[in-house]
């Protein structure tokens, strides 16, 4: 049942856990023990229920709870570790404060480790350097792990110089005592060598990567490729391709070194920055038989970019085009903001209109420098609907349109109401409109009205007469002559003669400006 129980908290169902407590506890169950209070309070700890985790260690502390569970380090280190895991240290230090006799027990170095990764998970990881501190004032040594969670804390608060002296430390303590146990491993080298790649500190990876190899540690996989990261990091490919030659030569004698597709993408990565698209093309072949584990779709994704990205810098532009268009063909979107969305924004620019991949829309009837009363239509056209109207009274109405200007008592536009925001069925239409209409005098240029269409969000703007007036502001005593809307822009599209087909390029072209204002 202590099997059940933990696979409940694991679940994350911590209510079933309590219910099935509460059978073990009744007669006729099999009853609760030490373990089963183990594990109900880490799943509490997990679930920040820390109110009711209290209750429970107030009740064992009484000798009142069933099964007469005594205190011990094993039952309160789950629920130690739970709080740690969330970075709450106020109350894991209340948690050790209020059973340091029980906690202590031993004299164990081990808590202490346990509280130094709870300030790494905090917002002051350095607060691990006081409980190091503590552990001499014990009068206790610092182990290995000790100090491997210092380093961590030193490197995730960018503190690379005193992460080396604690480096340092480490092994000066370990030859003096004589203690093997206490030198640096891969885990120490490996936690250094991430906090020098991100300083920049190519100088100092270099010499890690010589320590390293020097001593008797085993170097694995994971070793490997924080040396080849760093490396990168610091800007010296031909660095990360030798370490990066030497695993493949070890891997032939042993497959635990066989690379991840991950660092294979990295230095991808890098050669495709400097548009060496000979390089990008053999790691992307031998990605596939070389590298252990599955190939993701999104590295498989990430590699055609890389080729793109590779093809573009090295001036193969008609390449480029060729991949952008496969990749495309495969991705539901992307990001302009992405790597591979700045690089397809690039290959788009040297490509022009008649070549481009991604089916820009020309509007041969429009001509941008027009002023935008020659394109509107007439206000009354729009058929505008009353502010105060409930939207279950003209629920109808926005099924044909996508949006529709709505007037006051006066016939002023006081704003429009876009179909994605009638959420409430029994709201006033003036309540879901996005505020003041944007307004712009009848000799706006065609083009500063898509600009502005788009950068707003919003699909109509209403058309005044010329006056004193600032974009985007409406004054009521203005009458509306007409308004502008992406719907009027589709119908551009085509020719007039071909108004009735072009159903397909206008709703292909509201799919694109869709994108462009998620994006």
């Amino acid at each position: 049942m202590n099997a059940v129980l933990e696979a409940c908290v694991r679940c994350g169902d911590v209510d079933l856990a309590l219910r099935l407590v509460d059978e073990m506890r009744r007669p006729g169950g099999c009853g609760v023990d030490g373990v089963s209070y183990g594990v109900l309070l880490k799943g509490l700890g997990i679930a920040r229920r820390i109110d009711d985790a209290f209750e429970i260690l107030e009740s064992i502390e009484k000798d009142t709870s069933t099964g007469s569970p005594r205190l011990s380090p094993h039952l309160l280190c789950g629920f130690l570790n739970a709080l740690i895991e969330a970075g709450d240290m106020r109350r894991a230090n209340a948690l050790v404060a209020r059973f340091r006799e029980v906690l202590y027990k031993g004299h164990s170095v081990l808590l202490y480790n346990l509280l130094m990764k709870g300030y790494i998970k905090s917002n002051f990881p350095l607060g691990a350097l006081t409980v190091k501190d503590e552990i001499l004032r014990q009068g206790l040594k610092p182990d290995r792990l000790t100090y491997n969670t210092i380093i961590s804390a030193c490197v995730t608060s960018a503190e690379i110089d005193m992460a080396i002296r604690f480096l340092e430390d480490m092994k000066e303590e370990a030859n003096r005592d004589n203690n093997p146990e206490l030198l640096p491993d891969a885990v120490t080298y490996t936690t250094l060598l991430k906090g020098l790649g991100n300083s920049r500190d190519l100088y100092s990876v270099l010499k890690i990567v010589v320590e390293m190899k020097s001593s008797r540690i085993f170097i694995d996989r994971t070793a490997y490729t924080a040396m080849i990261d760093a490396l990168l990091a610091c800007g010296s490919i031909n660095g990360a391709l030798c370490i990066f030659g030497e695993i493949i030569k070890q891997a032939g004698n042993n497959k635990d070194l066989r690379p991840k597709p991950h660092l294979y993408l990295s230095i991808m990565r890098a050669f495709a920055t400097i548009g060496d698209l000979d390089m990008v093309k053999r790691l992307n072949k031998r990605m596939w038989p070389d590298s252990v584990g599955s190939i993701s779709r999104s590295v498989k994704e990430e590699a055609d970019e890389l080729l793109m990205e590779a093809a573009f810098n090295n001036n193969q532009i008609d390449m480029a085009r060729g991949l952008l268009r496969r990749i495309v063909n495969a991705k539901e979107w992307f990001s302009w903001t992405s790597r591979v969305g700045m690089v397809a924004v690039k290959v788009e620019t040297m490509s022009g209109f008649t070549n481009s991949v991604l089916r820009p829309h020309v509007f041969p009837q429009v001509v941008l420098n027009d002023p935008v009363e020659k394109y509107m239509i007439s206000f009354q056209e729009t058929q505008p609907l009353h502010a105060d109207l409930i939207l279950e009274e003209v629920a109808m109405r926005f099924f044909k349109d996508t949006t529709v200007p709505i007037v006051d008592d006066w016939g002023s536009c006081v704003g429009v109401v876009h179909r994605q925001d009638c959420t409430k069925i029994d709201a006033p239409l003036i309540s879901m409109s996005r505020g003041p209409p944007l307004c712009v005098p009848t000799s706006t240029s065609i083009e500063h009205v898509i600009d502005l269409l788009l950068r707003e969000k919003s699909e109509m703007v209403v058309v005044v007469k010329r006056g004193n007036m600032y974009e985007g502001s409406y004054a009521s005593s203005s009458r509306p002559l007409g308004v502008f809307s992406l719907t009027i822009l589709w119908k551009f599209t085509a020719d007039e003669s071909d108004i009735d087909g072009m159903g397909g390029a206008a709703c292909q072209l509201q799919e694109d400006v869709e994108g462009s204002n998620c994006g």
